[in-house]
């Protein structure tokens, strides 16, 4: 059986060597030139930046994050997380409410006390089920969290107002932090959030590439690079893959392109499912990358929740993941800005873009114009899914008809889920896993 990946990002590429793994024929149809789509990585006079936004290698998937650090094998850094939030000039421990003690003492009066009466008229049922995701943040962290931070970060990174956000996506996943945490954060005894990002991993050389480099490197021959699909077609147990100038036979097909490319490659699709795929929201991505002479705060990376600072909402540090992502004597930073269509961010030039950053850095005791050595941008059209209040409803009714037309969809932007790394290749370990079982 021969099976046709479209697209060579990291699901593609995970999904591909597990095949190949099993003995099954597999070729990858990626529109770059390049594999590797969001985990692509460059490296500019001795500064190596990811291409789409700071990544890192955790989970609390024990089988992936194995995976993960076996593909690195010899070529990791370990890492312990020193996460800052940019609050009024300070920088306060992540996440936020392990970090109230760095507040201002009326921030911080504002925030336990929020935290505190809100819990006590939860557990009374004096508070309704929240029905959006700004209503989530306030009946998890209290009134004071969600205005000082939760809702001004989520707002900047989304684009979007949070009353107009679902919260299927969170609930369950973020516990309500236990009271005794926030007590301890706001007098000062250290309490730690997400642990299970405490400690991360990064490639010694080569950047977040390495790894998809890693896993492509048994079916690196099956990978076809330049191939942008623009027909999908099926005839009787075969699929014709076009790219305008020739085309490609499959006994099977499985997506992991965004759906907004896949289906103007349809035939037939119904104008109520075109239309549910246009109703899909997701941001686009700015990196500004930034090469510093001398050292840089020993952060591993901030979130900047401050409108006034500018349009980034966050900062990481690549040369503190990897001793190797800087020239010696050297730092660096990467800035990531979201945007939707029309927004300001998308209009600006390259040259603007680094203005931005340059400018913001300096404002935040960063760095200094005089040390910066280097600088660059890259634009990822697909980078944050956001889940509006109609995304059920809507990504339903595609996968609906992805699910009758035979197309399995996998990976972040064919599933059109918010995956992390490691969802991601959890995804992919799934979907193999059903067609094992299916078989058996």
């Amino acid at each position: 059986m021969k099976t046709a990946i479209l697209g060579g990002g990291l699901t593609g590429l995970t999904l591909a060597r597990l095949l190949h793994e099993a003995g099954q024929e597999v070729v990858v149809l990626e529109a770059e030139e390049e594999y590797g789509g969001l985990c692509r990585s460059r490296t500019e006079q001795g500064f190596t930046f990811d291409c789409g936004g700071s990544h890192i290698i955790f989970s609390r998937d024990e089988e992936v994050l194995a995976f993960m650090r076996r593909m690195i094998a010899a070529n990791e850094q370990r890492n312990t997380r020193n996460t800052r939030i940019f609050y009024q000039g300070k920088y306060v421990k992540y996440p936020f409410e392990n970090g109230l003690y760095d507040l201002p003492p009326d921030d911080r009066f504002i925030c336990i006390n929020g935290f505190v009466r809100n819990l006590i008229a939860v557990e009374k049922g004096e508070v309704a089920k929240p029905q959006n995701f700004r209503e989530w943040i306030t009946y998890i962290f209290g009134p004071g969290i969600a205005d000082c931070y939760m809702v001004p970060y989520n707002e900047k990174i989304w684009k979007y107002p949070t009353e107009k956000m679902s919260y299927h996506w969170v609930d369950g996943r973020i516990p309500r932090p236990p009271v005794e945490d926030i007590i301890k954060s706001a007098i000062g005894i250290e309490t730690e959030g997400y642990t299970h990002q405490a400690v991360f991993s990064y490639p010694l050389d080569g950047g977040i590439e390495a790894l998809v480099r890693a896993i492509a490197r048994p079916v690196e021959p099956c990978i076809r690079t330049g191939f942008t699909v623009t027909s999908v077609r099926r005839s009787g147990k075969t699929w014709t893959i076009g790219n305008g100038a020739e085309t490609i036979a499959a006994d099977r097909l499985i997506c992991t392109i965004p759906l907004q490319h896949l289906l103007p490659c349809l035939e037939g699709v119904p104008p109520e499912v075109t239309e549910a795929c246009r109703a899909l929201v997701c941001n686009a991505l700015i990196c500004v990358n930034v090469g510093v002479q001398g050292t840089l705060p020993p952060v591993s990376w901030m979130y900047i929740p401050d409108k006034e600072l500018g349009m980034t909402n966050r900062i990481s540090f690549p040369s503190h993941f990897s001793a190797h992502a800087a020239p010696k004597g050297c730092s660096s930073v990467l800035a990531e800005i979201t945007h939707q269509p029309g927004d300001p961010a998308s209009a600006m030039t390259d040259e603007e873009l680094v203005a931005e950053v340059t400018g913001m850095l300096e404002r935040m005791g960063i760095c200094t114009a005089d040390r910066i050595v280097c600088t660059s941008v890259r634009r990822q059209p697909f980078a944050y899914v956001v889940y509006d209040l109609a995304y059920q409803k809507n990504i339903a009714i595609v996968k609906d008809y992805c699910t009758s037309a035979g197309i399995p969809l996998v990976g972040r932007f064919a599933q059109f889920e918010y995956l992390n790394m490691d969802g991601v290749i959890r995804s992919a370990f799934d979907f193999i896993a059903r067609e094992t079982g299916s078989k058996e």
